[in-house]
């Protein structure tokens, strides 16, 4: 099942640009019995490998909005390099108990995950519908800012959850900036892989990696991208955007009964 599940992360980081995380996750979690801080580290190198093969490809078909990507990258690339490398490391065990549930670091984690998620989801459910012919639009210094700060939030989820952040990049490409759905999804594809292979690297002398689990993992995952790349040309982006937001979210309520009701 789980290398089933590694199939339709790839799929869904080429239909749309983000959702690898949502599902790498969970993924190594409960079907892999990776522990939750483990598989957030596995999470960026499935992640990132994958999205820059499916990044490559969208470049080649000019769907890849380069400025957009480098100003996103100049703060969420260091803020997920600093995050893993010397923040993470010194995170506590435990944050105390609520009632009978023990909020371990594994459980917290999973929980703002989760969080996240719902919020990203209600983002994409309830945001306008892009305007026909819209153009990429980074004019003025309240802009350069918001880009400036989207970043450094993004990074900061990459960072400590290993979410690529295309949850919280489509959003934000395609309200703030008005990119076309399918323009934004080939640009997150860049900005996840590279803020999640930097990631990574923060990680190293971290943990004690299985690379036999995580490269087959990888080369299902990146099957998957090339297969959810054809599936892209064939679909609608506007409800793609829809369906992807309802998806987010169920996945959302899922993880939170899951470590707390469900425990």
């Amino acid at each position: 099942m789980g290398y089933v599940a590694a199939l339709f992360i790839g799929i869904s980081l080429g239909l749309i640009g983000g959702g690898g995380s949502i599902l790498t996750v969970p993924v190594l979690v409960y079907l892999f019995a990776v522990s939750p801080l483990l598989a957030t580290s596995y999470s960026l190198f499935v992640v990132g490998t994958t999205s820059l093969v499916g990044a490559f490809s969208n470049w080649r078909r000019g769907m890849v909005r380069v400025k957009t990507a480098l100003l996103f990258g100049i703060s969420s690339i260091s803020t997920v390099f600093l995050t893993r490398k010397f923040l993470l490391p010194v995170l506590p065990a435990a944050y105390g108990q609520v009632g009978g549930l023990v909020l371990s670091a594994a459980v917290v984690t999973m929980l703002l995950f989760a969080l996240l998620m719902i919020a990203a989801a209600v983002a994409m459910v309830s945001g306008k519908k892009e305007a026909p012919g819209a153009k990429e639009n980074h004019g003025g210094s309240n802009k350069l800012l918001s880009l400036a700060v989207y970043g450094i939030g993004i990074g900061l989820a990459t960072g400590l959850l290993g979410a690529g952040g295309g949850f919280l990049l489509i959003p934000t490409l395609v309200l703030l900036l008005k990119l076309p759905m399918k323009e934004a999804v080939g640009t997150s594809l860049f900005i996840i892989a590279l803020n999640s292979l930097i990631g990574f690297v923060g990680d190293i002398g971290h943990f004690t990696i299985d690379w036999t689990l995580l490269l087959v993992v990888t080369a299902i995952a990146v099957a998957g991208i090339v297969a959810g790349g054809w599936l892209s040309k064939k679909i609608n982006g506007e409800k793609l955007k829809k369906w992807f937001g309802w998806f987010v979210g169920c996945m959302g309520i899922y993880i939170i009964f899951k470590e707390t009701i469900g425990q």
